[in-house]
């Protein structure tokens, strides 16, 4: 008889961006890790990270294959929920400068791109108050910047006095892409949210 605890079924949107590598470090952390490609794959996953990429073109995708609403529904109703880089612009709740049709749940303020362009890009050491990744790099591509939280927003890491890696309930979310550097710590931890 096999004792072995169920794991986590995690689906990782897959219309654009990083999703291999979230998919890859996930499997490392012992999630059940797939592609969501349509609503059918959202409704199979009791938990979803949204990779890094470009929020325009993730969020056009999502209304036209129609189940950005349903999405929505879904973190609303507390499908723990992990958005990195432009993932994190998707679930921000206000854009600096910009109307994104995105989730609009994550109680912060984002600007796109603030760090610079692609050849701005950079590694840099983050303390955390993640349990197991209290010292971690953080890679850092075309990253967004938090400029405000809300107050029921908790802040897990700073670069340069910056929010960098935030917490508002289910949803988790990072300017930075975790899912490239050798460790699975942060991918780990957010295996614990409860839906």
């Amino acid at each position: 008889m096999n004792h072995s605890p169920k794991r986590r079924r995690v689906g990782v949107l897959a219309l654009q961006g990083d999703y291999a590598a979230h998919i890859a470090a996930l499997s490392r952390a012992g999630a059940d890790a797939f592609e969501i490609r349509s609503r059918a794959d959202l409704d199979s996953a009791e938990s979803a990270v949204i990779p890094g990429g470009e929020s325009t073109v993730m969020s056009s995708l999502l209304q036209r294959f129609g189940f950005l609403d349903a999405f929505r529904e879904r973190i609303r109703a507390g499908m723990p929920v992990f958005g990195t880089c432009a993932g994190l612009i998707l679930l921000a709740k206000e854009v600096e400068g910009q109307n994104l049709p995105g989730l609009g749940l994550l109680d912060l303020r984002v600007r796109r791109n603030a760090y610079g362009t692609q050849i701005d890009s950079f590694r840099a050491s983050l303390r955390t108050l993640v349990p197991g990744a209290e010292e971690l790099e953080g890679v850092f591509i075309r990253a967004p910047k938090i400029v405000w939280t809300g107050p029921g927003v908790e802040v897990l890491a700073l670069h340069n006095g910056n929010p960098v890696l935030v917490r508002e309930g289910n949803i988790l979310g990072a300017t930075f892409h975790p899912e490239l550097i050798p460790g699975v710590f942060i991918h780990t931890w957010f295996l614990g949210f409860q839906p």
